[in-house]
């Protein structure tokens, strides 16, 4: 395989650890596919809030833990199904064309749902087109994570894979907050909606722009041929060398088993939430329901996800990724206990944080132990079975919230089993990774 940044620029001293974050930014790669990245994910945003409004919030929503469960699994589950399939071609397809054209079809994607909302198109064609959204939107992602280690070297992966994917999730929850202001300006009836899933078109049109200026060749993938036409048979092939590869691999596939864990019970922990303020919460002072209190709880949860950024590559300095990562889902389940049980809406916002620096500093974690243990050739299938693992294990968490939540989404005894899940992952992770390493 060949390098893909110059070797002596990886051996970094010690002394140089203060200024990481400087030094990715000193790289004008890293900051064109950090701007494609915030671009996409800020509209990616504005998107999603669209679809909430008109899946949770308009009068013709009835709110209940089987709806929403429909909804997700409409969304997520048919790509999780051909995720891992895409994520061949993402090591045989040049990954730069990859970011311009799938920003460019969702330009167009966006623009049907918008027109779909505005004419008051429902059922099963609205989530179709929605569902084509979002999984040229996940096949995108996975792209991101592909390139990362193209632009730049080993060492500064935990930093850059810190500032890249958090910066991302700010930037969507800036996009819907940006959403939820321009509701309240223009309206929450079908036309509003429609306007703001058509805003976020600019995004991801943007994001196009700043990929198109990368060279074609140089966000890898690195010696294949891609001359030759893929049949079935070879991406199928593919995706069989790809999963033999994760499990030749003990630390990658304990890692991403943990975090796949980890993304039933944040799932859980949402499903709730979600029902709670659509249900059960009513506002109180400064404390909101509803589409506004879900706001808050998006400030909390992007607070959360910064604050992972600003501390995580420390903490893989001092404790190692898979201590870290234990100390996290540790912390999770404490959190459920200590302030999900109450139910009030004071002590959801700080678990919102700390559940969104969990999530965030398991997942950069997580992704720089895949970006450096898998050769580049499998890695976007790899990445592609990592996005499907984190739609299966939340959509089979909305299933389990359907079955088992009450329509308020207060459930006692649910908080305590995400609870003692997240300890068992704790321990379980630890485990394997002692046997691992």
């Amino acid at each position: 395989m060949r390098a893909t940044v110059p070797a002596e620029e990886t051996d970094l001293p010690p002394s140089g650890r203060g200024h990481a974050l400087r030094r990715v930014l000193r790289r004008p790669d890293f900051r064109r596919l950090y701007g494609t990245r915030l671009a996409s994910q800020c509209a990616d945003g504005v998107f999603q809030a669209s679809l909430a409004g008109v899946v949770l919030f308009s009068p013709e929503s009835a709110g209940d833990p089987a709806d929403i469960a429909a909804g997700f699994a409409a969304l997520l589950l048919p790509y999780s199904f051909v995720g891992p399939f895409a994520g061949v071609l993402l090591d045989r397809w040049r990954r730069q064309r990859v970011l311009v054209v799938a920003n460019l079809v969702r330009c167009l994607l966006v623009a049907l749902v918008a027109v779909e909302i505005a004419t008051g198109v429902s059922g099963t064609p609205f989530y179709a087109t929605a569902l084509l959204v979002t999984s040229v939107n996940r096949f995108f992602l996975a792209g991101l994570s592909a390139a990362l280690p193209h632009v730049v070297p080993p060492t500064q992966l935990v930093t850059a894979n810190a500032l890249s994917t958090t910066s991302g999730s700010v930037a969507a929850a800036i996009g819907g907050g940006a959403a939820v202001a321009l509701q309240q300006l223009i309206g929450d009836g079908s036309a509003g909606y429609a306007a703001i899933a058509l805003a976020s078109a600019v995004g991801y049109g943007s994001s196009a722009a700043l990929a198109r200026r990368f060279g074609p060749d140089q966000l890898g993938p690195d010696d294949v041929e891609r001359s030759r036409r893929e049949t079935v048979g070879d991406v199928a092939r593919g995706l069989v060398a790809g999963a033999r590869h994760v499990a030749e691999r003990r630390e990658v596939l304990s890692a991403l088993t943990a975090i796949g864990a980890h993304r039933f019970f944040y799932g859980i922990s949402t499903i709730m939430t979600l029902l709670l303020y659509r249900n059960y919460f009513t506002d109180d002072g400064f404390f909101r329901a509803e589409l506004a209190g879900l706001g808050q709880v998006f400030a909390a949860s992007a607070l959360g996800i910064l604050t992972a950024a600003a501390i995580t590559p420390a903490a893989v300095r001092r404790f190692g990724k898979h201590r870290w990562v234990i100390g996290l889902f540790a912390t999770a389940a404490v959190t459920e206990l200590a302030l999900g049980l109450p139910f009030t809406m004071s002590t959801l916002l700080p678990a919102a944080f700390l559940l969104g620096l969990v999530a965030q500093a398991s997942k950069i974690s997580v992704d720089t132990l895949v970006q450096e243990q898998v050769a580049d050739d499998f890695r976007g299938r790899v990445f592609s079975v990592y996005d499907t693992l984190f739609n299966v294990t939340f959509v089979a968490a909305a299933v389990v919230g359907a079955f088992v939540l009450p329509v308020s989404g207060k459930s006692y005894a649910l908080v305590i089993v995400v609870a003692v899940g997240y300890a068992l992952t704790a321990l379980a992770y630890r485990t394997a990774v002692r046997r691992a390493v």
